[in-house]
């Protein structure tokens, strides 16, 4: 007999460890989809009122260790020389508001297409008690960054969690050409979600996700590490660094060469 935790006050018994295997399955593919459906919460119209979105609670301190790998800063408070720190598709706000308390002198700017959900990220921004958030600003990715007034070779980090899989290819596209345009030389560009690798998508929530995606909008879906690194080298970026993240996510750390 064996036994499965499904949470902190449910327990089931299975016969066969083939049954248990499957059940995993089965609640990583359930959870994969509440991941799923928890970047889609909260499209209506808020007035100042903050967001929570489930997924962004769960994998915002896994990401921030990573951070703390990789972003530097010389000064503790905000100034001249603060590095610049520009989130891409901020969503609700609380990636940045989680992140920024650890990098007290550097300078974040979040940014998202979706103006309804500017309210969450204003309120997340207006609380953060090392007030290094700046307010956030509409930004199209497919866009150049010029049209936000950025300058080139003026960014010290491009951060984008959640947007390459849910969103078209041209949105991708952007991201890279902006990247490769206007970060720093030897800055980095950081990206968060879930990707194949020559082809091949693993595991199978990961599989059913990818076929959800597709299904919900054709233009969606998993993308290839491979197919990026192309992309990466038509941009002047390289990848150095991939990191394995809970729930069958990656962490790809791009170099602007």
């Amino acid at each position: 007999m064996y036994v499965y935790k499904i949470s902190s006050f449910l327990e089931i018994q299975v016969k066969s460890s083939a049954t248990l295997s499957f059940l995993k399955k089965i609640m990583s593919y359930l959870s994969k989809g509440r991941e799923f459906a928890s970047e889609f919460h909260g499209n209506e119209k808020i007035n100042g009122e903050k967001l929570i979105y489930p997924a962004a609670s769960r994998n915002q301190e896994p990401i921030l260790q990573v951070l703390k790998r990789f972003v530097i800063s010389d000064v503790d408070i905000l100034g001249d020389d603060s590095p610049l720190f520009l989130e891409i598709a901020s969503g609700s706000g609380q990636h940045l508001a989680h992140f920024a308390p650890h990098f007290p002198g550097v300078k974040f700017q979040p940014s998202e297409y979706d103006e309804n959900v500017l309210g969450s990220i204003t309120y997340y921004a207006t609380n953060c008690p090392t007030k290094n958030i700046l307010s956030p600003i509409v930004i199209n990715i497919t866009n150049d960054l010029s049209s936000y007034k950025f300058e080139e070779s003026n960014i010290d980090y491009i951060y984008c969690s959640n947007l390459i899989h849910i969103s078209p290819y041209e949105c991708t596209e952007g991201l890279f050409r902006n990247a490769g345009v206007y970060l720093k030389s030897d800055a980095l560009m950081i990206t968060y979600g879930p990707y194949m690798k020559d082809g091949v998508i693993t595991p199978d929530s990961n599989v059913q996700f990818d076929a959800g995606l597709r299904a919900r909008d054709p233009s969606w879906g998993l993308r290839d590490i491979t197919e990026l690194i192309e992309l990466g080298e038509e941009n002047n970026l390289s990848l150095i660094d991939t990191i394995e993240m809970p729930s069958n996510n990656k962490t790809l750390i791009w170099k602007k060469n």
